[in-house]
């Protein structure tokens, strides 16, 4: 693990200016681990008392003010004891008693007034209290900073997976309840928990090769990078899919890696759960549904606050220009969301196999198309995410035939009009070496008042053919206009030349 000062490096001066602060990150960044970390260091280098505790027990009490105070006091004294403080650091026993709403800052400001050494308190989990609670909370922690600076706590940090501007709506989402911008505005900053960087996934990895003499291949170290993009707990994820599950003793290699990523996805662990678990709320559909289908968002005078709060979660990079955060995350997000599709596909990998472990992938896009026909209006039409409906059909196909042993890469984004896949197949070639199959297909939609995608649709494909380096591609146009004919009728395969002289397999469907 990285050590805390590395990974809150502006935490310690901000201790020391007894300046009280916001720490954000999305889920399984490190937060708690860095914080709790930081606390016994403040400790014991005996300038500080520092304590990490989290509000996560009076969460339940959304509307009782005096349970949650009674019930973050009690965790207080609880973290005072796991750390094992003297008894002349430890808070009142019991703490004094206090009207409903005043009990924290009068509990508090006592602890202050008998404690040898300035205090400071990291509030971990803030955001998991809701509506009156976290109003009261947040009013009298500035209450306190405010008219009883000398002799209330010294330093605070507010912890949580969302910014403090977030707040107003995880305390009923009416700003006017508040009379301020904020009940904590008092915070001199916000800081964001940053994803690791290339040399801090080098550093890691390597403490695992310097303990046990396993090493990491430079290819398993960049494709390790590239599919987290340094996301902490999918960094580690991956190496303990490799080293624990998959029981990996040799050197680790990028097809090590490639294997582990698609267990972590199919296995969808308990962190990505809780990921995708946010694809219903609207304000990340309003993200995430223009990005998958490559078009510009609305961007009316919601906007910013979803996109900051889909970036506070982690399910979008935090920088421009707006994309998924990782391609781990990219892969999920669209298998979650045609989960339901795939259900309800008969047709399975062994039938698409050919002898030597390649695909039959003209047999597959012929399947596809009388799948299509048959059931395409339907699951179309059932789909949350309208907008992506049939490409979320044909990838919820793919991945039935496709996960059979290979991988599908995807790129999609803002602006970019287009979902583009490639579909790689390991297998044994004449010679009894490792090979690969390569597929491309790019996806467009054919939407009312657009004039036909065909001609883009080319000059696209061609880009993307010629970074693979492969000969030809398929190109797949699904036409959504009210003017369409019947699906049964318009959708056929033809064979067409691109502008770079490629055949190309056209599906209109």
């Amino acid at each position: 693990m990285l050590p805390a000062v590395e990974r809150l490096p502006d935490a310690h001066r901000m201790v020391e200016r007894g300046q009280y602060f916001v720490l954000h990150a999305p889920r399984q960044t490190g937060k708690t681990t860095s914080l709790a970390n930081l606390a016994r260091q403040l400790t014991a280098e005996g300038n500080y008392l520092a304590l990490h505790f989290s509000c996560e027990a009076a969460s339940s009490f959304a509307h009782d003010i005096g349970a949650t105070e009674q019930a973050l006091l009690g965790r207080i004294h609880a973290a005072g004891l796991a750390a094992h403080l003297p008894p002349e650091l430890m808070p009142p026993t019991p703490w004094p008693d206090a009207p409903p709403g005043t009990a924290l800052s009068v509990g508090l400001s006592a602890w202050v007034a008998q404690c040898p050494r300035p205090l400071v308190l990291f509030f971990d989990e803030i955001d998991s209290l809701r509506d009156d609670a976290l109003i009261n909370t947040l009013r009298q922690l500035r209450d306190g900073y405010t008219t009883n600076r000398p002799g209330f706590v010294h330093s605070i940090a507010l912890c949580g997976l969302r910014d403090v501007r977030d707040y107003k709506a995880a305390s009923g989402g009416d700003p006017s309840r508040l009379g301020s911008a904020s009940p904590f505005n008092i915070k001199v900053k916000s800081v964001r928990m940053g994803d690791f960087t290339r040399d801090e996934v080098d550093a890691l990895y390597g403490q695992h090769t310097a303990a046990t003499g396993q090493e990491f291949s430079p290819r398993a170290l960049d494709l390790a990078f590239h599919y987290t993009q340094g996301q902490p707990w999918l960094v580690n994820a991956l190496a303990a899919e490799v080293i624990d599950e998959m029981r990996i003793e040799s050197t680790i290699t990028d097809d090590h890696i490639d294997q582990a990523k698609e267990r972590l996805i199919v296995a969808r662990a308990t962190h990505l759960d809780s990921l995708v678990d946010k694809l219903t709320e609207p304000r990340i559909q309003k993200i995430i549904e223009p990005l998958i289908a490559g078009t510009t968002p609305d961007t009316d005078p919601t906007f910013t606050d979803a996109r900051a709060y889909a970036a506070d979660l982690g399910l979008i990079a935090p920088n421009n220009p707006i994309r998924i955060a990782n391609p781990i995350y990219n892969e999920v997000i669209l298998r979650v969301l045609g989960s339901g599709i795939e259900g309800v596909i008969v047709s399975g990998p062994a039938q698409f196999r050919l002898p030597d472990g390649r695909l039959d992938f003209d047999r597959l896009l012929t399947e596809f198309a009388a799948f299509w026909k048959v059931n395409g209006e339907v699951l179309a039409g059932d789909q949350r995410y309208h907008e992506v409906a049939p490409q979320l059909v044909l990838m919820a196909f793919l991945h039935r035939i496709v996960n059979g042993g290979g991988y599908i890469d995807r790129e999609y984004g803002v602006g970019r009009g287009r979902i583009d896949l490639l579909v790689r197949q390991p297998y044994t070639d004449e010679t009894g070496h490792r090979a690969e199959q390569r597929e491309a297909l790019e996806l467009k939609v054919w939407a009312d008042k657009q004039k036909d995608p065909l001609e883009q649709g080319l000059d696209q494909l061609d880009g993307y053919l010629d970074r693979l380096d492969l000969p030809t591609g398929v190109l797949v146009i699904f036409d959504r206009r009210k003017k369409a004919l019947p699906i049964t009728e318009r959708t056929a395969f033809s064979e067409i030349t691109s502008p770079a002289g490629r055949t190309i397999i056209l599906l209109r469907a």
